[in-house]
């Protein structure tokens, strides 16, 4: 598996962003229990300091061509509320420390 970065701007029509709100989280929730999505959430400003509706998904998949169509899948895109760019990832360098606690029920990435 590759990894590969969709970043997800908006459309002009914030109504049809709102709309579609709720198929875009359920459509997420199902491909990240198929081990798809990576990671996903909005994106700020220059300034780190204002949410834009800008959004990022980080997507698990074989190729390109498989990438895009989980992207076109989005119920966000296929509906025209917002557009994407997707780009492949070679992830060279980092790490990733994740905490999990299972009496409390919850996971800290740091």
């Amino acid at each position: 598996m590759e990894l590969f970065v969709v970043h997800s701007t908006p459309g002009r029509d914030m109504d049809l962003v709102k709309a579609t709100l709720p198929d875009h989280l359920a459509y997420q929730k199902q491909i990240e229990a198929q081990g798809v999505l990576f990671l996903a959430g909005p994106v700020s400003d220059a300034t780190g300091e204002e949410m834009q509706a800008q959004g990022m998904m980080i997507y698990r998949a074989r190729d390109m061509a498989a990438a895009r169509a989980f992207a076109e899948a989005d119920p966000m895109h296929s509906a025209g509320a917002r557009s994407f760019e997707i780009r492949k990832w070679l992830v060279n360098e980092g790490s990733i420390n994740v905490s999990v606690a299972l009496s409390g029920q919850s996971a800290e990435f740091s």
